[in-house]
């Protein structure tokens, strides 16, 4: 037989991509926390810090609306990531587990809601929410993140139930259960990996989103986080300082969210692509 082992060019050239394409990865956040501590007449300066200072990190929390855009954030994305795992997880596991007319209509019909770009759907939802009288209401918000995330969500959780057994169902009810006992006693806890997959993609959809926050909400005090970084750099003021400041500090929830789900990550994207 041949041989499959690497030669030494091989891999160095391999180690030397690898060692260029994290350092590609890495270079921009770890500038925006370099650039966060800077002077802000130092802000486009390619130095690393001479003299750290935490001015803008205190300009942001005393001088700006920063905590009240963070606790805007915070409670559109809870009620959303809790509101966006229980309707995918129910949706993918009906689909999953029953046969009822319309079901290939409805799968189609999420799947079709993901070919739309935002730039066509913000009109039409903004007929929608002033219609209903709920512009600048975080309600607003909610709603169209869960009409972001829940049709991929339901499809990917649709394949994780499909890898566990129908038996576990037919256990369930013969012991009595009737189909949501089942789901919420014996299926659910078989299914965290795709829940934290969900939750994660849900959580994200609304912490990182800009374009729908920016059209429906008005007033410093009403903004979210990501709408609320467009205020230090605009037509009329350019802020770096405090805007790296504020990037920085948005990113540390996703990344402690991040860290919570990893490990649940590459076996509930794995299960939810292979058997959809």
């Amino acid at each position: 037989m041949r041989d499959q082992r690497r030669g030494p060019l091989a891999s160095v050239g391999l180690h030397t991509t690898l060692i260029i394409a994290s350092a590609v990865a890495v270079f921009p956040p770890l500038w925006l926390v370099v650039t966060s501590f800077k002077p802000k007449s130092e802000a486009f300066s390619t130095d690393v810090v001479k003299e750290p200072t935490l001015r803008n990190y205190q300009h942001v929390l005393g001088d700006t609306e920063f905590l009240s855009w963070f606790g805007n954030s915070l409670f559109i994305v809870v009620i959303t990531t809790i509101l966006g795992v229980f309707v995918a997880a129910t949706t993918g596991y009906a689909v999953s587990r029953f046969r009822f007319p319309g079901m290939r209509p409805l799968m189609w019909l999420l799947l079709i809601t993901q070919m739309f770009p935002v730039a066509i759907l913000i009109v039409p939802l903004y007929n929608i929410m002033s219609t209903l009288g709920w512009l600048n209401q975080p309600i607003s918000l909610i709603v169209t993140y869960l009409t972001v995330a829940v049709p991929f969500c339901a499809w990917m959780m649709k394949g994780f139930f499909d890898t566990i057994p129908v038996e576990i169902d037919e256990s369930g009810r013969v012991d009595g259960l009737n189909p949501f006992g089942t789901f919420w006693r014996l299926v659910v806890p078989l299914a965290k990996p795709g829940l934290a997959v969900t939750a994660f993609y849900t959580f994200i959809t609304a912490w990182a989103e800009v374009a729908y926050a920016s059209a429906f909400m008005t007033g410093e005090e009403n903004l979210t986080l990501a709408a609320g970084l467009q205020t230090f750099v605009n037509q009329y003021t350019s802020d770096w300082g405090s805007m790296t400041a504020a990037a920085v500090m948005i990113a540390i929830p996703a990344a402690l969210v991040f860290s919570w789900a990893q490990r649940h990550l590459v076996a509930g994207l794995t299960a939810g692509a292979t058997k959809s």
